[in-house]
C-alpha cells in the first residue's frame, strides 16, 4: 500500500507542558488506523497537528510522498485531506445534498446566477444520491432537513461528504459515540465501504471492540508517547487496555 500521510519526530509544546514527544504516524491508501489513548494522551493534539490546526515545534509531515507544512486545515483540505469532527458540522436547517455541498455550492447562470445566490438544488442533489448510494448511506427522502434525519443517518450524510471530497486521507474523530447499537454496525460498515474506495483512514476511538474490528492497525499514545503499533489480530481488548492505562 502507498503511505498517504506520514509524520515523523513530532513534538507539540504548551508552554512547560511537552504534549507530543518524538510521535511517528502514518497511514495508508486503502488502510484504517485507529489512534487510541485516554484522555490527555495526545490523541486530539496529534490529529490537529496532522490536519492544520496546530504547528509542530519539531518533526516532518509528509503528504502525498512529499514534506508539507499546513498551516491551516484548509490547506490540509485543499490538499485532500477531511476530517469528521464529533459534531458532524452538519447544518440541521439545511437537507442533506446542501450540507454535502457546504462552501462548495453549484449555482445556476453561471456568475450572475453565483451573484443572486441561485442555486443549482437538482444538480446538488443528484450528485450527493450519487455520493450517498456509492456507501449504502440509506436517506428516505433528498428534501427533508438534515435535523429530521437519525443520529446514523447523519452520520451518513456527513462520513460520505467528507468522503466525496478527500483525495487522500480522511479522520473520523469518535464517529459512533452517540449513536445506538443498530446505527454503530451501520457506520462501522460505512467505514469499511470508504476503505475499500482507496482512502487512508485515521480513526479516533474510544470503542475498543469497534477498533480491533475495524482497523488494520492500532496506534496507541500514552502521556503524549507512542507505545505500541499493533497491526490486527496482533491483540484483544483487554491487551488494548494494558496498553492504554500501563498495565502490566
Amino acid at each position: 500500500m502507498s503511505v498517504a500521510l506520514q509524520a515523523k519526530g513530532i513534538v507539540k509544546r504548551f508552554g512547560a507542558v511537552e504534549a507530543l514527544r518524538d510521535v511517528d504516524f502514518e497511514v495508508s491508501l486503502g488502510e484504517v488506523v485507529a489512534l487510541i489513548g485516554d484522555n490527555g494522551a495526545g490523541k486530539s493534539t496529534l490529529t490537529k497537528v496532522l490536519v492544520g490546526a496546530y504547528q509542530p515545534d519539531a518533526g516532518t509531515i509528509a503528504f502525498g510522498g512529499r514534506e508539507v507544512t499546513f498551516h491551516n486545515p484548509s490547506e490540509a483540505r485543499n490538499a485532500g485531506l477531511e476530517i469528521v469532527y464529533q459534531d458532524l458540522a452538519l447544518a440541521p436547517h439545511l437537507e442533506p445534498a446542501e450540507n454535502f455541498f457546504l462552501g462548495r455550492e453549484l449555482y445556476r447562470g453561471g456568475s450572475i446566477g453565483r451573484a443572486l445566490g441561485l442555486l443549482d438544488r437538482a444538480a446538488m442533489r443528484g450528485v450527493a444520491k450519487d455520493a450517498f448510494q456509492a456507501l449504502n448511506v440509506n436517506l428516505k427522502t433528498q428534501t427533508c432537513r438534515v435535523s429530521e434525519l437519525s443520529g446514523g443517518q447523519q452520520q451518513g450524510v456527513a462520513v460520505a461528504r467528507a468522503a466525496h471530497w478527500a483525495s487522500q486521507v480522511l479522520f473520523l474523530d469518535e464517529p459512533t459515540a452517540a449513536l445506538g447499537v443498530r446505527q454503530r454496525a451501520g457506520v462501522a460498515d460505512l467505514i469499511k465501504r470508504v476503505r475499500d474506495k482507496g482512502l487512508g483512514i485515521v480513526l479516533i476511538s474510544h470503542d475498543l471492540p469497534e477498533v480491533n474490528e475495524i482497523a488494520d492497525r492500532i496506534h496507541v499514545l500514552r502521556r503524549g508517547e507512542t507505545v505500541n503499533v499493533f497491526k490486527r489480530g496482533d491483540t484483544d481488548t483487554m491487551g488494548l487496555v494494558a496498553a492504554i492505562t500501563g498495565a502490566s
